[in-house]
């Protein structure tokens, strides 16, 4: 009696604890179904390519973007994604794509180009012919969780049917009778391995499967079993089979790409054949079936004999099962596998600009919500353009490092292109080795900025018309010697020359180390470091007078930063590499406008490019001239630091803004200036880009003068090398040089002094209407105006 009561107690016990721990997997399972089921990756896409009539692109170009978007060049258009090509003119069917600002459906368009513009944009469907055609943008990065698995989610009517059949097939051929347990499967898997003494069957069911991915370990013991089966009854008893299919298909382990794991049937179509399941072939739909087994062992990149055999057996199983005919099944066998090349890296082609990306987000996000939420990242890298800094940083390196006896692979650089219109950065390369995700040196290499800090030098002046203009003369002919607490500071000429007298214009130009810090110190270090935090620079900067000439550590983004402010004509606009975030759904969540504030005038922001175009004119970057037109009006400025550690170069069209630096990790000397290191690359950068020209409109406040650039002074047509400069009103130089005292003789034949129309046809002031400029002589306000006249005949007499 007693043990049969012992006997009942237990069993009780037991059926209790096992209802207990019933309830807590069930409990468990409800949670990861019916709440967040994967942590998904932030997806970040590159600009959209927006066409539209008389553009300026290319079709090499276009088929660049195509190859990147995964588009499939077919004889004849077979469905989303492919396009057929005759010479220049290509007919496409585009995709389905949701905006942060709505969706585009998919089109069937002709685009047609010719002499690298494009000239025909045409619909070819029932819809209106689009003034402006906007593509899928091209997924260029993923932001992983530390476990790194990725995936694209797919809904269950997005699985296309022959793959939904397949897989049950060839995996679970039971999957719509069974309760979660397939028991006949289980005994048949077990006579079949008692029979071959090993395991060659497998008696899971789908249901099982995925439990097992989602809950349980690796491991092969009879307690992890029942554990599966036990949930996989329960998940059969809560969902339906086609929410355990949808589960199923974007959980299942598809393969490695380094340390990203590749999870669900939506990333595996793009990972091994770059295509939405959608466009998937029956060939495509065998081998990605038949990976499920082992993705490592039939891995149809390392293993492609394996996966062909693989592949072979499921289209056979699709043949006996009736899914296809015998006819389709070897025309399938024929195929080549079609498996994409793998791209390097695994996470992103772009490395560097990703970086940038991140450290952007991080101002608004979390990193468990870039790891978790599916967000979608439209940013603003423009693949074309980063595709041509790369190819000049790879290509250029190698021969400078042969020129200048550097020693191969010892020669580093940096690039960063913007769009002067709106502070995008449009690509970024932070490395020679274009690919590898290590150290940026666009973000993180701290070098001595050397001569680009210089026109804040300039400009600092130039807010100062009353005192100096483009032609006031700076002494350059003899040393500066500047010395406190701290020491000595005498700087000398990158030519060890003196100069003399020189314009301001062409001591920027020339890059005149003396002219400079005497200039600096004149207004007071202070007043340019000032100068530099209105221009972007937000890192604190000590007044030390060295700093005049650049002595001072900055990133290239920093260096950029600046030279946008320039580029935009005056107005301050922090550089972004993101224009929208959006949910996985769609929904808008953080808009990244944007933010201008104006920094410069509009009169000392045109004289101060000016000046810097003054540098390609005539100055260290004339060199510029033998590959990029004139009629461009490119500004910009060379740098070269101590013992030609680093070269750089920053410079801008009139859309386009680039800085490119070149130096050396360990620091040694490189031999490279500005000029004949960082410079030939930005020409290379800027040669292969379309660049619209930098076409300076004077603001009202801007005359242009005649000037005699060896006095600074008022000049006639008739003086040699006379200048017109433009000058903030009021402070041209009320002086006329001696070699323009001759007289003008009007239409009417009045005698009038130089004044009336300067030598490019532009209005100016007649003499004696402005100020005197600095240390330049003028007339006594109280003595009488000299006669030109009488001075004339005096001159003649001596």
């Amino acid at each position: 009696m007693l043990l049969g009561l012992l006997l009942f107690g237990g069993i009780g016990l037991g059926l209790f604890a096992l209802g207990a721990y019933t309830l807590y997997l069930d409990s468990l399972i409800r949670v990861q179904f019916d709440g967040k089921r994967w942590s998904l990756p932030a997806r970040v896409y590159a600009r959209p390519l927006e066409l539209f009539p008389e553009m300026k692109f290319s079709a090499k170009q276009f088929e660049h973007e195509l190859a990147l978007l995964h588009y499939r060049v077919l004889p004849q258009l077979e469905g989303a994604g492919t396009y057929t090509q005759n010479g220049e003119t290509f007919e496409l069917l585009t995709r389905e794509f949701t905006f942060w600002d709505g969706s585009e459906a998919a089109r069937r368009v002709r685009v047609a180009f010719k002499d690298n513009t494009l000239v025909e944009l045409k619909s070819l469907d029932d819809q209106e012919t689009p003034g402006l055609l906007r593509l899928e943008p091209a997924e260029i990065a993923g932001i992983y969780p530390a476990h790194s698995e990725d995936r694209i989610l797919v809904k269950r009517e997005e699985i296309p049917p022959v793959l939904v059949d397949t897989l049950t097939a060839v995996e679970d051929r039971s999957f719509y009778e069974h309760f979660g347990v397939d028991l006949k499967g289980i005994s048949r898997a077990l006579l079949a391995n008692l029979k071959a003494g090993r395991t060659v069957q497998g008696g899971s069911t789908l249901t099982q499967q995925l439990v097992k991915n989602f809950f349980l370990s690796n491991e092969r013991t009879v307690t992890r079993k029942l554990n599966e089966m036990l949930m996989a009854v329960l998940v059969e008893w809560h969902y339906g089979k086609d929410e355990i299919l949808e589960a199923y298909s974007n959980e299942v382990y598809l393969g490695q790409d380094g340390n990203r794991a590749i999870h669900g049937l939506g990333l595996a179509s793009q990972f091994y054949f770059d295509r939405p399941l959608a466009e998937l072939d029956l060939h495509h739909v065998a081998l990605l079936i038949g990976l499920i087994r082992g993705p490592s062992y039939y891995d149809p990149r390392r293993y492609p004999e394996r996966a062909k055999e693989r592949r072979t057996l499921v289209l056979d199983v699709m043949v006996e099962q009736g899914l296809i005919s015998m006819e389709d099944a070897t025309i399938a066998k024929e195929q080549a596998l079609g498996v994409a090349p793998k791209a390097s890296g695994g996470i992103t082609r772009y490395p560097a600009f990703l970086d940038l990306v991140r450290r952007q987000l991080r101002e608004d996000y979390r990193e468990e919500d870039l790891t978790s939420e599916g967000l979608k990242i439209f940013a603003t890298l423009d693949p074309s353009v980063q595709a041509v800094a790369e190819q000049a940083i790879v290509d250029k390196l190698p021969g400078l490092e042969k020129k200048f006896r550097i020693g191969a692979d010892k020669l580093q650089g940096a690039t960063i292109v913007t769009n002067t219109q709106n502070g995008e950065v449009l690509a970024l390369v932070g490395g020679r080795d274009v690919r590898l995700a290590g150290f940026n040196r666009v973000l993180d290499a701290k070098r001595p900025a050397g001569s680009l800090l210089k026109p804040a030098v300039y400009l600092t002046a130039l807010e100062y018309p009353e005192r100096y203009t483009l032609a006031t003369l700076l002494d350059d002919s003899t040393p500066v010697v500047y010395t406190d607490s701290s020491g000595r500071w005498s700087p000398i000429n990158y030519d060890k020359r003196h100069h003399g007298q020189v314009m301001l214009q062409d001591a920027l130009a020339h890059s005149y180390n003396i002219a400079t810090a005497r200039l600096g110190l004149d207004l007071d270090v202070i007043q340019v470091i000032k100068t530099l935090h209105r221009l972007g620079m937000a890192r604190e900067l000590r007044p030390y007078p060295s700093l005049l000439l650049g002595a001072v550590d900055l990133a290239p983004l920093e260096i950029a930063q600046m030279y946008q402010t320039f580029a935009s004509g005056g107005f301050r606009m922090p550089l972004r590499a993101i224009r929208e975030v959006t949910t996985a759904t769609g929904q808008p969540l953080q808009r990244y406008p944007l933010k201008v504030d104006k920094a410069i005038e509009p009169g000392p922001a045109y004289l101060i490019t000016k000046a810097m175009q003054r540098v390609i004119q005539a100055g260290t970057a004339k060199a510029m001239s033998q590959k990029i037109p004139a009629t461009m009006g490119i500004a910009g400025k060379t740098g070269t630091t101590d013992d030609y550690r680093d070269s750089w170069f920053a410079g801008f069209s009139g859309d386009k803004m680039t800085v490119v630096w070149l130096g050396r990790d360990d620091n040694n000397p490189t031999g490279l200036s500005g000029a004949n290191g960082a410079l030939p690359v930005w020409i290379e950068i800027m040669d292969n880009l379309y660049l619209e020209p930098l076409d300076l409109v004077p603001p009202p406040s801007i005359q242009e003068v005649s000037i005699d650039p060896r006095s600074g002074l008022r000049a006639s047509r008739s003086c040699g090398g006379a200048q017109s400069l433009p000058f903030l009103e009021g402070s041209a130089p009320r002086a006329t040089s001696s070699c323009g005292a001759e007289l003008l003789y009007s239409n009417r034949g009045d005698v009038v002094p130089d004044g009336g129309v300067n030598q490019d046809g532009a209005e100016s002031e007649p003499v004696g209407s402005r100020q005197p400029a600095p240390h330049q002589s003028a007339p006594s306000p109280s003595a009488p105006e000299s006669d030109p006249i009488s001075d004339f005949f005096k001159r003649l007499l001596k």
